[in-house]
């Protein structure tokens, strides 16, 4: 069983190629590793589906750019090996080593940018997202392991022309779920 990563999200849809926060967009200096579902801050987080806890730490920090607010990510080991990256978390409820089920809360939805920090001098992305209030979402990525190294790499963008190879469109992951949804919900009506 698989469930949608954020209940309270502002849509159950993931943004399209090309699109603020969609996969592999492409920022100019960089490339988006993930997807961004935008939802409001403090909003629950759950596990996709069922796994171990690999790793966490924190994601964003405003001591690396002054415009981030303090994050974090864990990233769940599925039983089909894939690795999903929850990130921009404001909390973190599980524990590195900790199995968790489907559905089982992992965090909260954190407030990544910091509006009022940023400047006209500000990667264009980020000023577009402030100006248009898109600053607090989960950002999920999914890696298929074993993982290649996906250097340089910061808070979810890639700083290199060819994707990593071990590193997968979460939109076919999620439109999945989303398919699901639809089904389950028009087979009770």
């Amino acid at each position: 069983m698989k469930v949608w990563p954020v209940p309270n999200s502002y849509k159950k849809t993931i943004p399209r190629n090309g699109e603020p926060g969609s996969f592999w967009e492409d920022r100019g200096d960089r490339f988006h590793c993930g997807v961004d579902i935008f939802a409001p801050e403090g909003s629950e987080v759950l596990a996709t589906e069922s796994g171990y806890i690999i790793d966490k730490g924190i994601f964003t920090s405003p001591e690396k750019n002054s415009y981030w607010d303090k994050t974090y990510y864990v990233i769940l080991k599925t039983n089909q090996k894939i690795l999903v990256k929850y990130a921009e978390l404001s909390e973190v409820f599980v524990h590195t080593g900790d199995f968790v089920d489907a559905g089982h809360p992992i965090g909260t939805v954190g407030k990544v940018i910091i509006k009022e920090a940023v400047t006209y001098q500000d990667p264009y992305y980020i000023q577009e997202m402030a100006e248009k209030n898109q600053i607090s979402m989960l950002h999920l990525e999914l890696y298929k392991a074993p993982v290649t190294i996906v250097q340089p790499y910061q808070a979810g963008n890639f700083f290199g022309e060819r994707r990593p190879e071990s590193l997968i469109d979460p939109a076919l992951y999620l439109n999945g779920l989303v398919k699901k949804m639809r089904d389950k919900s028009e087979s009770n009506i």
